[in-house]
């Protein structure tokens, strides 16, 4: 896979470093540990991760969530989880992705924080142990399974599960007596309606996420249709063509691009929420995307003046939230491995999940852990519980999706066909065949 590609899904990662930084700030020490080893002889395992341990004193909702469920596994088995750190400083020009790859690779950690598209690296490479073994890897939701299983084997396993969404304002939907959308068809006519009464740009835009317009039209019925494995089988094999799942989802995008209802021009320079953010709460834009925790950050969307609701992208079979989803993988090859695979038994056991979820408000990969949340939120979340979904990254893919697809996305953007497009995801998919 070209590095441009793998680069890319490092955005995925980027809440949960960015929330890192934040705890770290006031940090004598960057290496500072949350447990102070006194005893030489206590076991440890190596966490390669954007992230530190914080402070105990750290306010930061994301990192104290991770460390007390870190907390409760040093607690439970008498070891120390030490954390080894990628900063931008000490890789210079490599990305967390390029740095975990080489890492892994050199066997020099035992378990790791991964993208999606490492996952599936790693995974296909044979040197990620094979999680299903966990005693509390039998309560996970079955989209979790799905996105991180390789050859039959578990891979990876996240804490939360990322949902990204339409952010909408439901007054201005009201304004002009309009239902929410369901499928391609309604959104266009929902953008026509705000268009003819004075909203200049109907879809507030960046340069990352409208990719999920197109995964949720080319996977509705691949994840929902009850055929899942046999089509992503086709498509490994080469016997059905990514080209042919993504076309509507361009065409739509470019029909959007050429009606004036996505300003694409201005949206490639937008970085997610910072550029089209502003334009949305001062309700000047009805609709823009964005992820499940943006609903719930003062910095994000969590503080609306109207009517916030949180759904599904528009697609054959209605309002479709589009999953993707980081996970810690173990490297097989790992010094510590028997203690590792027990450390992840305790992080991802119900206990600690229902503590990372309640502490995040997110949607947890356990399938008995649950969490209230706002009501902006419960659109999104009955979809997901009832098994209505599309991933956006699925490590048994050949083609990795997120990253490649939002490149693509941004060709379409920069001026490219749609037939340009799709040419391109032939040539990755013939790539990935040889």
């Amino acid at each position: 896979m070209p590095k441009t590609y793998i680069r890319l899904s490092a955005l995925l990662l980027t809440g949960i470093a960015a929330l890192a930084l934040a705890a770290c700030s006031g940090r004598e020490d960057g290496s500072h540990n949350l447990i102070s080893n006194d005893d030489t002889e206590k076991r440890s395992v190596q966490l390669f991760s954007p992230m530190e341990k914080s402070r105990p004193d750290a306010s930061n909702v994301a990192r104290t969530a991770f460390d007390r469920t870190v907390i409760l596994a040093e607690e439970k088995l008498g070891l120390d989880v030490e954390f080894r750190t990628y900063t931008a400083e000490n890789y210079q020009e490599k990305t967390y992705d390029d740095v975990t790859l080489d890492r892994a690779r050199n066997a020099m950690d035992d378990f790791y924080l991964l993208n999606p598209d490492t996952i599936q690296i790693l995974g296909s490479e044979g040197r990620l142990a094979d999680l299903s073994s966990l005693e509390n890897a039998e309560n996970l939701r079955e989209v979790v399974r799905t996105a991180n299983t390789i050859d039959g084997k578990l891979v990876a396993i996240p804490q939360e599960v990322v949902a990204h969404g339409l952010f909408v304002n439901k007054d201005l939907f009201d304004k002009y007596g309009l239902k929410l959308p369901r499928t391609p068809e309604d959104f266009l006519m929902c953008c026509r309606v705000f268009k003819e009464n004075g909203i200049e740009t109907p879809v507030g835009a960046n340069r990352w996420w409208l990719e999920n317009f197109v995964l949720a039209q080319a996977y509705a019925d691949l994840y929902n249709g009850g055929n899942t494995q046999a089509e992503i089988d086709a498509l490994n094999r080469g016997q059905a063509r990514y080209s042919d799942y993504m076309r509507p989802g361009f065409e739509f995008l470019k029909e959007l691009i050429d009606q004036g209802y996505v300003d694409a021009e201005t949206a490639l320079t937008y970085e997610a929420i910072e550029g089209e953010g502003p334009d949305f709460l001062a309700q000047k834009t009805p609709i823009v995307m964005a992820y499940w925790g943006a609903a719930n950050a003062d910095t994000a969307y969590g503080r609306a003046d109207f009517n916030l609701q949180v759904i599904g992208f528009p697609s054959s079979r209605g309002q479709m939230p589009v999953i993707s989803m980081t996970g810690f993988g173990v490297l097989a090859q790992a010094e510590n491995l028997e203690d590792t695979m027990n450390v992840m038994n305790v992080i991802l056991s119900d206990e600690a999940l229902q503590i990372f979820a309640d502490t995040n408000q997110v949607i947890s990969p356990s399938k008995n852990v649950d969490v209230d949340c706002k009501d902006a939120l419960k659109p999104l979340r009955e979809r997901i519980y009832e098994n209505v979904y599309v991933l956006g990254s699925n490590a048994g893919m050949n083609v990795e999706q997120w990253g490649n697809t939002c490149l693509i996305v941004r060709d379409l953007m920069g001026g490219a066909s749609v037939d340009e497009c799709m040419a391109a995801f032939d040539r990755l998919q013939d790539e990935s065949l040889k």
